[in-house]
């Protein structure tokens, strides 16, 4: 199992379009086969910041994740344009 920890700052006044792109990503990155979690939040005090944590298989999973076209179209051209990456991490479960 590999894990992936994105951390997304919405640009001022954006946060209802990230949202939207978020839920489209959502539905589409759920319908993976190699994809056992894929669950976006909102922080509680910052409206502009979104934690994205996803579980895949193995790295195969994520690999072929990123390759998808809703991640190609949603992850890599839309959100960019209103939303800046902040961070990104990849974790396994220990044992």
């Amino acid at each position: 199992m590999v894990v992936l920890a994105v951390t997304w700052m919405a640009k001022a006044g954006r946060e209802a379009e990230v949202a939207a792109l978020f839920s489209k990503l959502t539905e589409e990155s759920r319908k993976e086969p190699g994809c056992s979690v894929y669950q976006v939040h909102k922080h509680r005090t910052e409206p502009r910041r979104f934690f994205i944590y996803e579980q895949y298989q193995d790295d195969a999973a994520l690999e072929a994740h990123r390759t998808t076209p809703h991640f190609m179209q949603y992850a890599k051209k839309d959100l960019p344009k209103i939303a800046d990456r902040i961070e990104g991490h990849l974790f396994e479960p220990l044992g």
